[in-house]
């Protein structure tokens, strides 16, 4: 059991997540680790957690890891089956989630800092704490709100008949409805809703009638920093290798500009859907682009990449926040990017990097602009350096959080809107 917090402000805090790899885990691992100097914390997490990825452990005093494992997936012709497997899944998590916070608040933590579930986004935990919440949303569940991003290779006669059949699929229905009032009572029961930018805090207010609070997100400057590298002359793009992320915007920028000055182009994600990879191939064969994919990058390999970059090229589509501009500048490289979602909050215009409207024409003119004038490119990067060092450190961020936790913890009167 934890003690109350003592008279110099430390607070016992029992931490909640369930993630994979990925930005999300990084900054509950950054967030971790600077708390834990401060203050005494427990995790809480299920066996399908990634915990060796950024890993946590050693910063905790107890970690308690819950059992837990998705139901078998079916394949054709059984396939709509799974839907009713997700559907018992999804009972299955409320009562481990029930179990979890009946352990959590029995704990006498003066508050519960929860991070997202892989399968439910917003974890289902939040129902059932009566212990204070802070809930670190890095982004609603986008799969439930948002248009999916369309592509080719979901044409044809089979994808049209499987769009027909998703219409009338009533287990797939009844899923989605039952999702969504699981994600919207999670959240709304949370004492704190933190989020990453100004984008997200307008999502969560539109979708959830919530007012959340921006907590600025952060950066390793000394992981992710200028190593004195020669550059090479490519453009580096990182991100989950899905429509999302617009890899396709990218290469569709680079076929705009002349063969003759036309760089070449590295995608390093840490996630690679098969499909969507084949069709950017095949659309950068098109453009006549030439491409080298990149998976599961360590952070070492990755700055090295940063720093040879001529330039790192982003353009997802409603991205929450945008993380990798910030590592890019951190490095000391420039970045263009799209005027778009938290991209336009990480980036500023001339200040580390260009933005452009997502036109394919004006996106290359940016990127021709950095590439043919290396002293401009060289200074954007310094400045983005700067800016980043201002802004955006983890140190900087975290204690924005703990005043979160603090207030939370000593001034929760019951759940609710906050």
């Amino acid at each position: 059991m934890i003690e109350q917090k003592n008279m110099d402000g430390q607070l016992g805090i029992a931490v909640y997540h369930n993630l994979h790899s990925g930005g999300a885990k990084r900054t509950l691992y950054e967030e971790v680790r600077r708390l834990a100097e401060r203050h005494r914390l427990d995790l809480y997490t299920l066996s399908s957690a990634d915990n060796d990825f950024c890993d946590v452990r050693s910063y905790v005093n107890n970690i308690h890891v819950y059992d837990f494992e998705l139901g078998p997936v079916f394949h054709s012709p059984f396939g709509r089956l799974n839907q009713g497997v997700r559907l018992v899944d999804l009972t299955r998590l409320h009562r481990l989630a029930q179990r979890i916070a009946a352990d959590i608040d029995a704990g006498g933590y003066d508050v519960v800092l929860v991070h997202p579930c892989q399968y439910t986004q917003c974890p289902l935990v939040l129902q059932y704490l009566r212990t204070p919440t802070v809930y670190y949303c890095h982004e609603p569940l986008r799969k439930l709100y948002e248009p999916p991003v369309r592509r080719p290779y979901e044409h044809g006669q089979r994808s049209f008949l499987r769009r027909v059949l998703d219409r009338i699929d009533v287990l797939a229905g009844f899923y989605r409805v039952v999702l969504r009032c699981a994600d919207q009572a999670s959240l709304r029961s949370a004492s704190r809703v933190l989020v990453n930018s100004r984008f997200t805090q307008i999502n969560v207010r539109r979708i959830y009638d919530v007012e959340a609070r921006v907590c600025p997100h952060g950066v390793d400057t000394e992981v992710f920093r200028p190593m004195g590298l020669s550059r090479d002359g490519t453009v580096l793009s990182v991100g989950a290798l899905t429509p999302n992320k617009g890899f396709d915007f990218v290469i569709e920028g680079l076929g705009c500009i002349p063969a003759s000055q036309r760089p070449r182009l590295i995608i390093v994600s840490n996630y690679a859907e098969p499909r969507e990879r084949a069709f950017l191939e095949r659309l950068a064969a098109e453009r006549g682009v030439t491409v080298e994919f990149k998976v599961n990058v360590d952070d070492e390999a990755l700055v090295q990449m940063y720093n040879r970059a001529a330039l790192v090229a982003y353009a997802p589509i409603r991205e929450p926040l945008g993380l990798v501009p910030l590592e890019a500048m951190s490095c000391g490289t420039p970045v263009v990017g799209v005027r778009e979602g938290g991209v336009a909050e990480t980036v500023v215009h001339n200040e580390g990097g260009l933005l452009t409207e997502r036109e394919p024409s004006a996106f290359a003119r940016a990127m021709q602009t950095l590439l043919s004038e290396p002293g401009l490119a060289s200074q954007q990067g310094q400045r983005g350096r700067q800016y980043v060092l201002a802004h955006w450190t983890w140190d900087k961020a975290v204690r924005e959080l703990e005043t979160h936790l603090a207030a939370t913890a000593t001034g929760y009167t019951g759940r609710g809107k906050n």
